[in-house]
Formats: structure tokens, sequence, C-alpha cells
């Protein structure tokens, strides 16, 4: 039930389907001189996760783990990758680092300080803090800034086991998502707060072109304005 998919220039999306619970997890490796996994997986999907990215490079020479927020589908396999490639660091928000990786991880965390850039080779990765979006704290995110694509965690997550990308509207399915899981326990999983709208128009200045989501399919388009819309549907259905 997993599959990788090239989405952009050396930037594959490896995917599991969970049909128990109609949802996709997905990570996502970048494959240069110094290699970037953005999101682990839960401990349960590791080994699948780690069969999928030997086939497009040895897992051994990951050197960048990076995710969003302490969450398991974002980093609960967090030290089974730092075993396996022993070069590999977290890459993390300051408050991620300090209430979790540099405890819970079996090596410290590179703490990344808002708009900090760190290349990996041809690749430069820009880091966008952004507490409590999608949710926690200590969240935030990455936009690759020479293909314009944009790790964007739980933003437009969808269910289903969809494309791997697609140029239709994301932000319609979001919406699907959002008002099914406010009939569940999770109704407030995703919070709406007074930095919200001004974090999601932070984004969206950065105009990316693709909109690489842990749950769904990847958006490829206008980012800026699929941001915007999204904005306007968390504000309407969260706020």
């Amino acid at each position: 039930m997993t599959r990788i998919d090239e989405i952009a220039p050396d930037i594959f999306r490896i995917s599991t389907y969970v049909d128990d619970i109609k949802l996709q997890f997905n990570q996502f490796l970048v494959k240069d001189e110094e290699p970037l996994l953005f999101e682990t997986g839960m401990k349960q999907i590791f080994p699948l996760v780690r069969e999928a990215v030997a086939k497009v490079l040895d897992p051994s020479t990951i050197r960048h783990i990076s995710f969003s927020h302490y969450e398991p589908d974002e980093c609960g396999s967090l030290n089974e990758w730092l075993a396996v490639a022993p070069r590999a660091e977290a890459a993390c928000s300051i408050v991620g680092a300090m209430v979790f990786v540099n405890d819970g991880a079996t090596r410290p965390a590179r703490a990344l300080q808002p708009d900090e850039v760190f290349k990996t080779g041809k690749h430069r990765f820009r880091f966008k803090s952004t507490p409590q979006l999608p949710h926690g704290w200590d969240a935030g995110v990455l936009f690759e800034e020479t293909t314009g694509t944009l790790f964007c965690s739980d933003l437009f997550g969808h269910g289903g086991d969809p494309a791997p990308s697609t140029t239709s509207d994301v932000v319609g399915a979001f919406r699907e998502m959002t008002k099914f899981m406010q009939q569940s326990p999770m109704a407030n999983y995703m919070p709406y707060t007074r930095n919200t709208d001004g974090q999601i128009r932070e984004l969206a200045a950065l105009k990316p072109r693709i909109c690489a989501t842990m749950h769904g399919s990847t958006f490829v388009g206008q980012g800026e304005k699929a941001l915007l819309d999204l904005g306007a549907a968390m504000k309407e259905l969260l706020g």
C-alpha cells in the first residue's frame, strides 16, 4: 500500500494508505548531496517507508530529518531513522527542540530560527515558524525555494486515497475533511487563533508552485491563491 511518486525534480512523495481510517500518510524525500526527509511517519510504517526510500537512495545517507510538530505521523519514527542514518540530524523549531527532540531523540536537534535558510546541495530550504498552525506550539513548515515547494504538513489535508498530485481544488476537499472531523472526537484538531490569518498570508506571500501535504494529493498550481482560499475556509469553519 506504499507508493513513490516524483512530484518535483528530485522530490519524491512516499505515500501509505491506511484503509481502516481512509487516510494517506505522506512523507517527502529530497534527493541531493545531503538528502532530506520531511515527515518520518509512525513507527508502525517505518519498514514500509524505509523500503520506499531505499528505492531512491541509500537510507543511511540521509542527512536532514525535518517535520512540522511533535506527533506520531510527523516524527514517530525519528529515532529509527537516526539509527539507520548515522549522520542524520533532526531539524525543527526552537520550541520543538526544547520540548521534545532534545529529550526524546537519541541525538539533539538543529533548532531552526524563523526564516533561517539551509542548503542540502542544489536545494534551499527556508524554515517558517507557524505556532498552532496546523497545530502545536512547536509547529513550522519548510519552503524549498528552488522548486517553490511548500512542505505544509496538515494544511490542505483531505481524506481518501487520491492521486499523488492534482491541479484541482484541494480547498474543497479540505472543507469536506474538516466538516467530517467536526463531527468526531477530534473536532478541535486544528485551532483558529488570532495569528492564523497572518500566518496563512505570510505563507501565501512565498507564492509556492507546489503544496506538499501530509494527507492527500499534492497541489500543483497557484499556491498563493490556494493558501488564501484555505485561510478563508479555515476562518469560516474553525474561526
